[in-house]
């Protein structure tokens, strides 16, 4: 399993894949994404674009990568209601 650390609210499934040396190019990754073989949290995505937030997990040909967000961050879920 790889732990991604994004910085800011979101990251797009494609520019994920190819951050994580998973595709060699942004069409490489997109291809993937068009070809049905990328899981977001156990279902299919063909969203290119798809964001993914701290906590998403993707699973691409037998890797995992867990979406964490950078210390320091806040994510939805620290947010206390009000």
């Amino acid at each position: 399993m790889i732990e991604f650390v994004i910085k800011g609210e979101f990251i797009e499934l494609v520019k994920l894949l190819k951050a994580a040396s998973l595709a060699s190019s942004g069409g490489e990754a997109k291809l993937m994404v068009e070809d049905g073989i990328a899981q977001v949290n156990g279902e299919a995505e063909m969203r290119k674009r798809r964001k993914l937030r701290p906590g998403d997990v993707v699973e691409i040909m037998g890797n995992q990568i867990t979406v964490v967000a950078a210390s320091g961050e806040e994510t939805i879920d620290d947010v206390e209601p009000e």
